[in-house]
C-alpha cells in the first residue's frame, strides 16, 4: 500500500511545497490577487489558462473516483466520470453568453438583476458548500495516501498540505495559483502518462476485455453516464474555480483555453479510469483498488500514483483558496476588496475544510453529493435566463432551488444509509438509479416552474426600457 513508501512520498510533498513557494509571486495589486493579472496588468495566456483549468479539475478526488468507478463498473464507469469533463464545453458557452451578451462581470451580478439578493444568496450558499467540499475531499485523499484514518501519517500529511498551500495562496492569490498550476500540471501529465504506459506494457493487459468490461446496458456505470450527461449543463456554473477563470482573459483566449482544457482533461481522466478498469478485471476476492494496483503494477507505479495524487491535491487546493477569497470579498462583498481580507477568507475556508476531515465524515463522497445534485436548479436558469434571455418570475427560481436542495439531501441520507425511503417507494436499489430519478424529478420541476413563470415579452420589453 502507499503508506509503505512514506519516505519517498514525503520527499515529493516537500519538493512540491518548496517549488510552489519559490514560484508563487507576491500579488502587488488587487487585480493580481483576485483576478490573476500580472503586475503591469497583463492577462494570462492560453497555455497558462488551459493548464490552470485542467489541473484544477483533475484533482485528487477526481483521479481516485475515476479509478474506483472503472474498478467496480468497468469501462462504463470510466466513461461516466469522463463525461463530466464536457463541463468545459458547457462552461465556456455559459461564460461567453454572460460576458458578451449580458455584459455580466460575474454570475452573482447576473442573478441579482433577475432574482434579487435572496436569489444570489441561494447561489452563494451552494458555491460555498462546493468550495468547502473541495478542500475536504482533496485533504482526505492526501490523508489516505499517507496512512489510515487517525494515524500520525494521515493527520500530519493533511495538515502539511493544507498549511503549505494556504501559505503560498495567501502570498499571491489567483496570480500565484495560475503560476504554480502550470508547473504542477506539467508534472502531473508526465506522471499520468507514465502510469498509463506501465499499464499498457503489462503482460495481462488486453484492449478487448477492457472494452467489453460493462456488458450489461442497464448496469450502474451506464446509468451514471446518463446522470452525467443530464448534469453536465449545470455542473460548471456552480464551480467557482472554473467560472473565475472564464472572466479574466479576452474572449479568444478564454474560448481556446476552455476547448483545450476539455480534451486534455477528458483524456487524462479516461486514462486513469481505464487503469481502474484494468485493475478491476484482475482483482482477487475483496481487494480494493489500491491493493490490486500494488499487486499488479508494483512499487514504482504506486509511487507514481501517490505523487500524482499529492500534486493534484495541492494544485486544486490553491485554486480553491483563491476562488474562496474572491467569492467572499469580490462577489459577496463581505469586506473591502484588498489582499488582507482575501487572506482571511482563505484561512477560514482552510479551517473549515480541515475541520470536516477531522470532525466530520470520512466518506469521500459525502461532502460532494449535495452540491453536485443541488446544482441542477441552475439548469433552467441557464436555458431560460442565460441562453434564451427570458425574464422569469422569482417564485420559479426559488421553487427549483428548494426542490433541488431538498432532494439532494434526500439522496445524501439514502446513499449514506440513514434512510431507505426512496428504495421502498420506488423499488430502486442502486444509488445511481436513485440519483437518476432525483435528477429527472428536479429537472422536470425546474423546467415546468420556469415555463409557468415566464414573463410576457411585452413586460420584458417595458422593464428593459426603464
Amino acid at each position: 500500500m502507499l503508506e509503505s513508501h512514506l519516505s519517498v512520498l514525503i520527499a515529493v510533498l516537500i519538493g512540491a511545497a518548496v517549488l510552489s513557494l519559490v514560484l508563487a509571486p507576491r500579488a502587488q495589486t488587487v487585480e493580481g490577487f483576485f483576478r490573476g493579472w500580472g503586475a503591469s496588468g497583463q492577462l494570462p495566456g492560453v497555455l497558462t489558462l488551459t493548464f490552470s483549468q485542467v489541473t484544477t479539475w483533475i484533482f485528487a478526488r477526481s483521479l481516485l473516483n475515476a479509478g474506483i468507478l472503472g474498478y467496480f463498473f468497468g469501462v462504463a464507469g470510466a466513461l461516466a466520470y469522463s463525461a463530466y469533463y464536457a463541463s468545459f464545453l458547457t462552461g465556456w458557452l455559459i461564460v461567453d453568453r454572460l460576458r458578451f451578451h449580458h455584459d455580466a462581470e460575474n454570475i452573482q451580478g447576473f442573478l441579482e438583476a433577475r432574482f434579487g439578493r435572496l436569489g444570489v444568496a441561494c447561489f452563494n450558499l451552494l458555491v460555498s458548500l462546493r468550495l468547502l467540499s473541495e478542500v475536504f475531499a482533496n485533504l482526505l485523499v492526501v490523508g489516505i495516501v499517507f496512512g489510515v484514518a487517525g494515524s500520525s501519517g494521515y493527520s500530519w500529511a493533511i495538515l502539511a498540505v493544507a498549511g503549505v498551500t494556504l501559505l503560498y495562496s495567501m502570498t499571491g492569490g489567483l496570480r500565484a495559483s495560475l503560476r504554480t498550476d502550470v508547473v504542477q500540471m506539467s508534472f502531473l501529465l508526465v506522471l499520468l502518462v507514465a502510469l498509463f504506459v506501465i499499464m499498457l506494457a503489462h503482460p495481462l493487459f488486453a484492449a478487448a476485455p477492457v472494452a467489453a468490461s460493462s456488458p450489461d446496458i442497464t448496469g450502474a456505470g451506464w446509468v451514471l453516464l446518463i446522470v452525467a450527461l443530464l448534469q453536465v449543463l449545470s455542473y460548471p456554473m456552480h464551480d467557482p474555480v472554473m467560472m473565475d477563470r472564464g472572466f479574466i482573459a479576452d474572449r479568444k483566449t478564454t474560448k481556446r483555453s476552455f476547448l483545450h482544457a476539455f480534451w486534455i482533461s477528458t483524456l487524462c481522466i479516461l486514462a486513469f479510469g481505464l487503469v481502474g478498469v484494468f485493475a478491476g478485471l484482475h482483482r482477487v476476492g475483496e481487494e480494493d483498488l489500491m491493493a490490486t494496483l500494488q499487486r499488479l503494477l508494483g512499487t514504482p507505479a504506486m509511487l507514481i500514483l501517490g505523487a500524482a495524487l499529492v500534486i493534484s491535491a495541492a494544485s486544486t487546493m490553491d485554486s480553491t483558496f483563491s476562488s474562496a477569497s474572491k467569492l467572499a470579498v469580490m462577489d459577496m462583498k463581505l469586506g473591502r476588496p484588498n489582499a488582507r481580507n482575501g487572506r482571511i477568507a482563505m484561512a477560514l475556508f482552510c479551517i473549515g475544510g480541515v475541520g470536516l476531515v477531522f470532525f466530520g465524515t470520512d466518506d469521500l463522497y459525502a461532502a460532494t453529493a449535495v452540491s453536485g445534485t443541488a446544482s441542477l436548479f441552475l439548469t433552467p436558469v441557464i436555458v431560460f435566463s442565460i441562453f434564451l434571455g427570458r425574464e422569469v418570475k422569482t417564485w420559479a427560481y426559488f421553487t427549483t432551488f428548494v426542490t433541488a436542495v431538498g432532494l439532494s439531501i434526500v439522496y445524501f441520507l439514502e446513499n449514506s444509509g440513514y434512510t431507505a425511503v426512496m428504495g421502498e417507494m420506488s423499488g430502486l436499489e442502486h444509488s445511481y438509479s436513485k440519483l437518476l430519478l432525483i435528477t429527472l424529478v428536479v429537472l422536470a420541476v425546474g423546467f415546468g416552474s420556469f415555463a409557468l413563470g415566464l414573463k410576457p415579452r411585452r413586460v420584458e420589453r417595458a422593464a428593459s426600457a426603464l
